[in-house]
């Protein structure tokens, strides 16, 4: 009868061990900072899709500026073509091209904005005030989505490096850090505008 308990208790805390060692936490937050990472592309996606549309509306109007909406356009059209899938996660040269490519139509964009202020005339047209908020709210939600993703990273990254979690994360998942979405070199300097 004694060792009969003594088995119950020896499974009943080796139940309660597994169960501590991240066997769900992991695959959650992972999953979790996988998802982030779609919103980030997804907000990309939206950008892409929505900037080529309305740039062409406003095109008529900003003929003594074609150079900065082509800047644009080409800027978007090289940002499009890198992709990082959730397995590039943790390659952080992928994340880095794909940093510096949403950073070249970030700094393209801002080029678009210093126009509106140069150009008055260009400012009470509709379609470019429409094209100016739109952009603004765009990059706005690109903000929000990539510090999601960073957060998800750090939650997931935090799980599989400390006690209990850690067992579970290397034994069980062999789960390696993500990286976190980093603002590509000199994006803290605003883009120089020349005319």
């Amino acid at each position: 009868m004694g060792i009969h308990r003594l088995a119950k208790v020896v499974l009943a805390s080796t139940l309660m061990l597994v169960a501590s060692c991240g066997i769900n936490s992991i695959p959650t937050a992972e999953e979790t900072a996988k998802a982030r990472w779609a919103d980030v592309q997804n907000e990309y996606q939206r950008r892409a899709d929505l900037i080529p549309n309305l740039v062409a509306t406003v095109k008529g109007y900003a003929a003594q500026e074609k150079a900065v909406l082509t800047q644009v356009t080409e800027a978007r059209a090289k940002a499009t073509a890198i992709n990082v899938t959730t397995d590039d996660l943790s390659n952080p040269e992928r994340l880095r091209q794909f940093g510096e490519a949403q950073n070249q139509l970030t700094q393209a964009l801002g080029q678009l904005r210093t126009v509106v202020e140069a150009y008055p005339d260009l400012k009470s047209n509709q379609n470019f005030l429409t094209l100016q908020a739109q952009i603004e709210g765009t990059e706005n939600r690109i903000s929000v989505a990539r510090r999601d993703y960073n957060a998800a990273v750090q939650d997931y990254n935090t799980k599989i490096r400390t006690f209990p979690d850690a067992i579970g994360a290397k034994a069980i998942y062999g789960a390696k850090p993500m990286v976190t979405f980093e603002a590509a070199g000199g994006a803290d300097k605003a883009p120089s505008v020349a005319f």
